[in-house]
């Protein structure tokens, strides 16, 4: 009879409301289980996590002490760079003279010593000056935070952010990858389960500077931003402005993620469940070693390959004469008019096309064109290297301009190539050039007009 009544009951309600009523039985029961046969008690180690997470994820200093960390890890990499990347362009320039002697008690064509020494020598040591130090640094310390526990938090302090531009949390942790390398972050995007979000993730990110471009910004902001400083201050100046490019940066992720989830990438962010880990005792020595060898020289390797082909073509270009100027240099004139509209000039808009396989050669080719020594130039002294620039017109709005260009611009050859092998899309891989050549373009001209305007110039 009870099971007569039972029937009747269940057929006189809904499908929605009996689900609910069981699904409803059932958490009560749950709870009832729990709360009769399960005890929990809090270890110290529980309690001081909660504390501290308190504190990091709180909606108030949780992102002041993202910036601080950002900031240390900037400087920290910036001032302890300089010192191994001048040994090392040290060393490589006595070897040259070493390579440059052995292919002349060869016999050695001069093209041959060109390509080689002047060419595809210098290209490939400038790059592992330049990039090595910085890595050496940066990769450590970031492997240092992740193992820590820290990263996490960050990706939950971003959740926020992410969800209301129609992106995903987890682009916080490729980001923090693209520090490193832009290629290496696309990779990483598979970490997102959303097609779409993994989209989103894997456009925006060439707006994160990555390794080869830290030369660049590092470089300008030292020798024109904190040119009226010496010392740890002016380290400390230069740290504040690349940390105010890397906010720009990001700034420009969130806005170019908010139109593209409102237009080619309409969706609805996906919930993001993250377990916040328990702090732990970093094994510094192991993470160090790890991080070294597996992330730093694997980078270096990769760019190595195709900074070197690079160097050698930039070569070829500035010592093939029509008539009696290089093609390098009709580039340069042709390229000109375009420049002066963003500030810049032909010759930094030949060095980014020149550097499209590598952003670390992009200063070195600057130089090689400003000099016109048809080869990979090294200065001996960052004097020297703004006289240079100060003798080709250079103002801080052109400094400014180089390098919100590099910040923005197209992704180099093996992040492109990443993209294309990740997407399988030539339409994706396209649309992950033009984008941020379209944001490079408008604004250094909107900065130049402007000041152009105002008659700051």
């Amino acid at each position: 009879m009870r099971i007569q009544e039972l029937f009747a009951e269940a057929q006189s309600l809904s499908n929605s409301k009996l689900r609910d009523e069981i699904v409803e039985q059932l958490y009560e029961r749950s709870q009832k289980l729990c709360l009769d046969g399960i005890t929990y008690t809090k270890s110290k180690r529980d309690t001081r996590t909660e504390k501290i997470d308190e504190i990091l994820t709180s909606p108030i200093f949780g992102f002041p002490i993202m910036l601080t960390m950002l900031g240390v890890l900037f400087y920290l990499t910036i001032a302890g760079a300089n010192i191994p990347s001048a040994m090392l362009a040290e060393f490589f320039g006595s070897l040259e003279g070493y390579l440059t002697a052995f292919l002349a008690f060869l016999h050695a064509p001069d093209w041959v010593q060109g390509v080689l020494v002047l060419g595809l020598y210098r290209g490939t040591t400038w790059v592992i000056s330049v990039m090595l130090p910085p890595m050496a640094i940066f990769f450590p310390a970031f492997a240092l935070l992740e193992n820590y526990g820290y990263l996490p938090r960050v990706a939950f302090n971003m959740d926020r952010l992410f969800k209301r531009v129609g992106a995903h949390g987890k682009m916080s942790l490729t980001m923090a990858m693209g520090f490193g390398c832009n290629a290496a972050a696309v990779i990483s995007t598979r970490i997102i389960e959303s097609p779409r979000e993994r989209m989103l993730a894997i456009l925006t990110n060439n707006f994160v500077p990555c390794n080869g471009r830290w030369g660049t910004l590092i470089v300008l902001a030292s020798l024109f931003m904190a040119a009226n400083f010496t010392g740890g201050v002016k380290s400390l100046v230069t740290t504040g402005v690349i940390v105010g490019i890397v906010l720009f940066g990001i700034i420009v992720t969130f806005f170019v993620s908010w139109a593209l989830s409102k237009t080619v990438l309409k969706g609805i962010p996906s919930h993001y469940t993250l377990e916040l880990p328990p702090y732990r005792k970093p094994k510094i020595f192991d993470t160090v070693i790890r991080s070294s060898l597996t992330k730093s020289l694997s980078v270096l390797m990769r760019a190595v390959k195709v900074a070197a082909p690079a160097a050698v073509l930039t070569w070829v270009f500035a010592n093939i004469y029509i008539g009696d100027t290089s093609i390098l240099m009709y580039t340069v004139e042709f390229l000109d008019p375009f420049g002066k509209l963003l500030g810049l000039d032909g010759f930094i808009m030949m060095a980014f096309i020149l550097g499209l396989p590598a952003n670390e050669i992009v200063l070195p080719i600057l130089l090689m064109g400003y000099l016109s020594t048809g080869s990979l130039t090294e200065v001996d002294s960052l004097v020297d290297l703004k006289q240079i620039f100060l003798d080709h017109n250079w103002t801080w709005l052109t400094a400014l301009n180089m390098m919100l260009f590099s910040l923005l611009h197209y992704p180099c050859g093996t992040t492109l190539l990443n993209i294309y092998k990740e997407t399988k899309s030539k339409k994706w891989t396209f649309l992950a050039f033009l984008i941020p050549t379209v944001i490079a373009i408008l604004v250094p001209l909107t900065i130049t007009q402007t000041a152009r305007l105002f008659g700051w110039l």
